[in-house]
């Protein structure tokens, strides 16, 4: 029998082995397929542009761009490790989606790679199962790729903004997978401990969504560890030991959650009790438990905007369903506590997850979204594959007859591959923004969220017509939207109707007096007016309201250059400089500046940031060669001419001002050929000019 049985467990082994890493292959490979679509994505206009695409802070690795990156609250959050994967693809990739999708894709993999090893501990923890490890593969394959492929996860992976989710996923699961180690190692203050203690910090550091994790930890020593409760007791020696190794987690939970409200009052985007009562707040709390399991059974008609209703309509039926759906499920889960624990432990952690982006404490145009339940869904995955490594082991035990086991693998497949499918659909309403607010509004109904943002895309694709309709249409929601009429005020001026415009951009400030860009664009819509003193008193409130506008900066800098107040124009474009030191158009009007006032030591050093920053700014380079010559370095300024002409040969002034630098160095022979192109060069600009005018 002995000479039977070894090769069999030889052959099991390397069948085992072969598993242990053909199964997470699998779940990558999948999880890619499912979500491909996301590569040919777009950046969308939903905080995409403020973040990525406008946003020049980020871009590099640079010592300013870290340092930015670990003090700024941009957009009312605290995310240092996710702007820097963002500055790695922009070193990387550029401005490029594709790179940035790319990155948000294989982190969501790499999630799901460690939260198959994680279901794996957890599963042969709860069911006392490491003597037959199949099964539980089997269920933590089953379990890692209802959370990967499922269509819930798509706006966390293929909206870009929100790489915070997949970066904060991975550190949260392998938080989880080192405090399980530290828990086998039996020694809770070894090097697992800490690693998992510093995991949670990234995660912090990556999305503030994480700082529950402390209470999710505590559940799993209830159950599968079963270091609390039961014969242990609550409070016994050993359990406040337990305790007491929370506390670096609950510090650090502390210190994230008060950095959040912290960056969240800086701009004060928290709903007021008048828009949000505190009943209201627990039906939204109460809706979202219900909306998000529901979603994960049944994931359709999924949509990137819920718009958070009036407060009549938060008591309507369909809304106190939940009450009776949530009640029930408390019901069930204390009556199965004893049979079934981890059902109860499963729903508690799901409860705590979504604390901080429940009703609580609101903020956004949402009522509930699909990005939300990326953390807090594990542990139902978990619970599906602990059903599936059940229904294997039966099986493999006789206890289930081979049809019904082989229905079974093909009903898991069917859902599976269903689930890809309509991720792999879902995927693709984010490729452009005039997509995802054409869907939101074909699925979800009228919008003025969806509306302005239409209008939004049509306008900066130039369909100007489009554009206006849309806000129109926003504005038939609600008048008084500052968003909506500001919008329609900015692409009237677009379309050049300054007159209709200017009254719009007047009313926007109107309704809303701290509206600094409909300040800006009146401003502009003045200038092309003519009305300069009206212009100039538009970009000041502007900055009053935000001092940071950079192109408010700009555009004074301009006026008060026409206005021959040097002096003045000089401090704001010096601002400009501050604010945008990759903008090259700064640093060449300070040259321009510096050289009406003679000031040629200057020009020239403004000159040269301008070239480093833009080696293309023909006219940086060739008022430059003027600057240069003009203090006496023809042979300086002969050099920056000829860079000119290399660039574009049909320079006349070019031609000019290199034929005077050799001059001026003898060179009479040479400077003749270069007077002698500049004059045919002149003769037919002239001559073109006289024929079109002809016509």
């Amino acid at each position: 029998m002995s000479n039977i049985r070894a090769p069999n467990k030889s052959r099991t082994g390397q069948y085992l082995g072969f598993l242990q890493w053909g199964l997470p292959i699998l779940v990558v490979v999948l999880t890619v397929a499912a979500f491909y679509p996301v590569l040919q994505n777009k950046f969308v206009n939903w905080d995409d542009y403020k973040n990525i695409v406008e946003n020049p802070h980020y871009r590099g690795l640079g010592w300013t761009n870290i340092r930015w990156m670990f003090t700024t609250f941009h957009m009312g959050h605290y995310q240092p490790l996710t702007w820097l994967t963002f500055g790695i693809d922009y070193v990387i990739w550029g401005m490029n989606p594709f790179g940035y999708h790319f990155t948000s894709l294989i982190l969501h993999a790499a999630t799901a790679v460690v939260f198959f090893f994680l279901a794996r501990e957890l599963l042969s923890i709860a069911t006392g199962s490491a003597e037959k490890p199949l099964a539980v593969w089997v269920g933590a394959a089953v379990s890692a790729l209802l959370f990967a492929v499922h269509p819930l996860r798509v706006e966390s992976v293929a909206w870009a903004t929100e790489r915070r989710d997949v970066l904060s996923g991975l550190f949260y699961a392998l938080t989880i997978l080192a405090y399980l180690n530290a828990w086998r190692s039996e020694k809770f203050r070894d090097g697992w401990y800490w690693l998992a203690v510093s995991l949670f910090l990234c995660a912090i550091l990556s999305k503030s969504i994480t700082v529950t994790l402390p209470a999710v930890l505590l559940l799993l020593d209830i159950y599968p560890l079963r270091r609390l409760g039961g014969s242990n007791g609550w409070w016994s020696e050993t359990t406040r030991a337990v305790y007491w190794e929370k506390l670096p987690f609950a510090l650090l939970s502390v210190v994230g959650a008060a950095v959040t409200f912290f960056s969240h009052a800086l701009i004060d985007d928290m709903a007021s009790l008048e828009r949000l009562g505190v009943l209201e707040r627990l039906t939204v709390s109460v809706y979202g438990l219900w909306f998000y399991f529901w979603k994960t059974v049944a994931p359709f008609k999924l949509s990137p905007l819920y718009e958070l209703p009036g407060q009549a309509e938060l008591w309507t039926p369909s809304f106190m369903f939940s009450y009776v759906v949530v009640l029930l499920a408390i019901a069930l889960a204390l009556g199965l506590r004893h049979r079934l624990p981890g059902l109860g432990i499963a729903g508690l952690a799901y409860s705590a997850t979504l604390l901080p982006v429940l009703g609580v404490f609101h903020n956004g145009p949402q009522i509930v979204a699909d990005r939300y339940s990326y953390l807090a869904c594990m542990g139902w995955a978990v619970l599906a594959g602990a059903g599936a490594q059940y229904f294997w082991q039966a099986s493999v035990d006789g206890r289930t007859r081979k049809r019904s086991f082989v229905l079974c693998c093909w009903a898991a497949v069917i859902v599976l591959f269903g689930l890809g499918f309509l991720t792999w659909r879902q995927a693709q309403v984010w490729h452009d923004p005039e997509r995802l607010w054409s869907y939101v509004l074909s699925t979800t109904g009228e919008s003025l969220f969806a509306r302005n943002n239409l209008g939004n895309a049509l306008a900066a694709e130039g369909r100007f017509d489009e554009a206006v309709d849309q806000f129109q249409r926003a504005l038939r929601i609600d008048p008084n939207d500052s968003d909506a009429v500001y919008n329609l005020g900015n692409a009237l001026a677009r379309q050049g109707n300054f007159e209709a415009a200017g009254k719009q951009l007047q009313y926007a400030l109107q309704v809303n007096p701290r509206n600094a860009m409909a300040a800006y664009d009146l401003g502009n819509v003045r200038v092309r007016q003519g009305r300069f003193d009206e212009a100039m008193n538009q970009f000041e409130r502007a900055l009053k309201t935000d001092p940071g506008l950079t192109r408010a900066h700009y555009n004074m800098g301009n006026l008060l250059t026409q206005q021959g107040k040097l002096d003045e124009a000089i401090a704001h474009f010096r601002q400009v400089m501050l604010l945008a030191p990759e903008d090259g158009r700064a640093p060449y009007h300070l040259g321009q500046i510096f050289s009406r006032q003679g000031k040629f030591d200057e020009a020239i050093r403004h000159y040269r940031l301008a070239l480093r920053i833009d080696p293309s700014n023909l006219k940086a380079r060739y008022y430059l060669a003027v600057a240069l010559a003009e203090q006496g370095d023809f042979e300086g300024a002969s050099k920056e001419f000829r860079e000119s002409l290399r660039a574009d040969p049909n320079l006349s002034e070019a031609h000019a001002g290199l034929a005077r630098a050799l001059t001026a160095q003898g060179k009479k022979d040479e400077a003749v050929r270069h007077y002698q192109e500049a004059v045919r060069l002149l003769r037919s600009q002239s001559q073109n000019k006289n024929e079109v005018s002809e016509q």
